[in-house]
């Protein structure tokens, strides 16, 4: 049976049996920030990098290189704190080494995780520019994702990572989708949205990324003109404008080589493009993961069976950022105005 028959899914990057996700928020007044960890299944999972944007946060890549000696990770972070917030990926090192888990070197019990991550950049957002991530943050986010069950749903919106998220003025977040292939193939992301570019089309208040999802439902005029005015209004009683970041980690239980999972990162880029306009500038940190838990292979006599893997990372991408952006709650603090776009277009929460 394939795992869409067996399992229950929720649309969401956990689709993929194995891989589970944890958030975690910086506490206090003044902070408004946060990390997410994928946790990897026992084993780890294939993984690559693909980094786009001119000016990235990241930690560890280099180890994902197809090129070099690692073969498996164990996690992922994504986390907010600019820079700073690299520190959370030490309390996930931390705990996989309590727990026995990365490159083996030199005995029992002795083990180096290799932790990859990349940080948004959201300093100040709740009026503290110190109150950002560090490695208790890191900690709280893998343990949260260990103690979920495998399949369990993804909490989107302003959490983890996507605490202090900002898309174009509007507040951004977590989002996450998933689909499942013919073949029985699962591909799925995880997406923080937090960029300077917009998800929004000026000319009809559409989010961009949800053009590709067959028939669009477009505003009315006057509420479009409406949601362009209170925007505008928003962003020039604010501070400065967002600095852009795109983050992404796309899993799949195909069995893929090293090689074939960094292609899988590099064209999820597409989707980014798709549903943000603009991205992959000087500013941005645009960076996208893969995670390949191998329990299901490609079919190995046809040498493009990757291709649809490859387009429907891309497609899950673009999904999961129009459901950040949906999934988003708006928020007033210190450093501006950041409506929601459900607020501005005047649409119900989700059911």
């Amino acid at each position: 049976m394939t795992q869409s028959a067996d399992r229950t899914r929720h649309d969401a990057l956990t689709d993929v049996a194995g891989l589970r996700v944890g958030h975690a928020r910086v506490a206090g007044d003044g902070a408004l920030s946060g990390t997410t960890v994928v946790l990897a299944p026992e084993g780890g999972a294939i993984a690559a990098v693909d980094v786009r944007g001119g000016g990235p946060g990241t930690h560890e890549t280099d180890a994902l290189d197809p090129r070099n000696l690692v073969q498996r990770i164990d996690a992922v972070v994504l986390t907010g704190g600019s820079a700073f917030g690299l520190d959370s990926a030490a309390g996930v090192m931390a705990w996989l080494e309590e727990h026995g888990r990365g490159v083996p070197v030199g005995g029992p019990g002795r083990v180096v995780p290799v932790v990859p991550a990349a940080c948004v950049f959201d300093l100040g957002r709740g009026g503290d520019w110190t109150a950002r991530p560090d490695a208790s943050t890191g900690r709280a986010a893998v343990e949260e994702a260990a103690r979920t069950e495998t399949g369990a749903p993804v909490a989107t919106g302003g959490v983890g990572a996507g605490t202090g998220a900002v898309i174009g003025g509007l507040k951004g977040g977590v989002g996450t989708a998933s689909t499942v292939l013919g073949s029985g193939i699962t591909v799925a992301a995880l997406v923080v949205a937090n960029a300077a570019g917009s998800a929004v089309d000026p000319l009809t208040g559409v989010l961009y990324g949800q053009y590709i999802e067959g028939p669009v439902r477009y505003p009315a005029a006057g509420v479009h003109a409406a949601a362009t005015r209170r925007l505008e209004e928003a962003r020039a009683a604010g501070g400065p404008p967002p600095l852009n970041t795109t983050l992404a980690v796309v899993g799949t239980d195909a069995a893929l080589t090293r090689a074939q999972a960094q292609k899988l990162a590099g064209t999820a880029h597409d989707g980014i493009a798709r549903a943000v306009r603009p991205v992959h500038l000087l500013s941005d940190g645009d960076t996208v993961f893969t995670l390949a838990t191998g329990a299901l292979p490609l079919e190995t006599a046809n040498p493009l069976a990757l291709n649809d893997v490859l387009a429907a990372g891309a497609d899950v991408v673009t999904r999961a950022i129009v459901q950040a952006v949906l999934a988003a709650q708006g928020i007033e603090g210190p450093r501006g105005v950041f409506p929601s776009y459900r607020e501005l277009y005047d649409i119900g929460r989700p059911t």
